[in-house]
């Protein structure tokens, strides 16, 4: 039984395969690289999670696959779901490792929240995930498997590669990623509805935009390099100045703008005079702004906002004619920003 779990660990996960990726694995088994679109549809479209349901592939082509590669699932370890109908869903890994995914349902969108790390090596002070560290990036399986984990039961309409983890430093797996999600053959989700979340790193974000179109959010989340270093450590390595520069380079197709988040913290970053240099910070750069409050959680000193103050912000940056949205708390009944469900259940473990 041993040997048979060490050789069926070392079949290719076939969910690492970009679709051109796939077209080379199957032309090396000598078959159809026009195969590789029938299997995708089959992985992405329709929820296969065997070989065997693949019909419309002959029985021998099937078992072919089955010795050569594997396809795999992350089913969830628990699922909450909030008066608001957010659900967040944690999941095991296959070395015991957990991440998180998050589903918040609005009107007219379903926004599903992907991890790309185990941890974060980040270290954000306001990030409950931060407190982590870095365990390993995900591969781009388990990034694409918590997409397959809620279709058939949940709409999906867009994608924020937002949750667990630095996407940016994870291109490796996140760019393949990406290509699956977006691809016709794929998950078909439009370009305009993937998103991209980093905390600063700045050659990265050239390099993501020559590898693909995407929507590009960053967390700046302070308007001086004083306030950015003691929230951010990244800023010390990319200050403002240098992150700025690296959002207005970034290749846009018409009409897009990039998403600044910005956490409002008590007493740190909420100040009116914060608003007056965020203006001027983005003056040219076509964005969207949104305001975050701050989420208190046992560990971190920082304090949630006065309402006041966060009107405040909202309504300067409105009359300086910036697109802004105060996201309004979702899921706060079922711990469901970052990390707060995989540090509940660790805490339940140890206790």
């Amino acid at each position: 039984m041993k040997g048979f779990f060490i050789q069926a660990m070392e079949k290719v996960d076939i969910k690492n395969f970009t679709l051109e990726g796939l077209e080379t694995f199957l032309l090396g088994l000598g078959k159809e690289k026009y195969r590789a679109k029938q299997i995708f549809k089959w992985l992405y479209q329709r929820g296969a999670t065997s070989f065997d349901d693949m019909t419309n592939l002959s029985k021998e082509f099937r078992r072919e696959l089955s010795l050569k590669s594997r396809i795999t699932s992350l089913v969830p370890e628990k699922i909450e779901i909030s008066r608001d109908g957010t659900k967040k869903y944690l999941f095991m890994l296959e070395d015991g490792s957990s991440i998180e995914s998050v589903l918040i349902p609005e009107e007219d969108r379903a926004t599903l929240c992907v991890s790309t790390q185990v941890g974060c090596a980040m270290g954000c002070r306001f990030c409950l995930t931060g407190t982590f560290n870095l365990k390993r990036n995900l591969s781009c399986s388990e990034i694409v498997n918590q997409i397959c984990a809620f279709q058939g039961t949940d709409r999906i309409t867009n994608i924020v590669l937002m949750g667990m983890g630095e996407p940016l430093a994870n291109l490796d797996n996140v760019i393949p990623a990406l290509k699956i999600m977006t691809c016709p053959d794929g998950f078909q989700i439009s370009t305009r509805r993937v998103t991209v979340s980093t905390s600063g790193l700045v050659p990265e974000i050239e390099k993501l935009g020559s590898a693909i179109t995407v929507n590009l959010a960053v967390s700046l989340n302070a308007t001086t390099d004083q306030q950015r270093d003691q929230l951010m450590p990244i800023n010390r390595t990319y200050p403002i100045a240098k992150l700025i520069a690296a959002c207005r380079n970034f290749p846009l197709p018409n009409r897009r703008m990039i998403t600044i988040e910005y956490v409002l913290v008590r007493g740190i970053n909420d100040s009116f005079e914060d608003a007056k240099r965020l203006v001027k910070l983005l003056k040219g750069i076509p964005v969207k702004v949104n305001l975050i409050r701050f989420n208190e959680f046992e560990g971190c000193d920082f304090k949630t906002p006065e309402q006041d103050s966060i009107d405040r912000f909202h309504s300067y940056l409105l009359e300086k004619n910036l697109t802004v949205i105060t996201r309004a708390s979702r899921g706060a009944d079922i711990s469901a920003a970052c990390g707060q469900l995989r540090a509940r259940m660790e805490k339940s473990d140890i206790h």
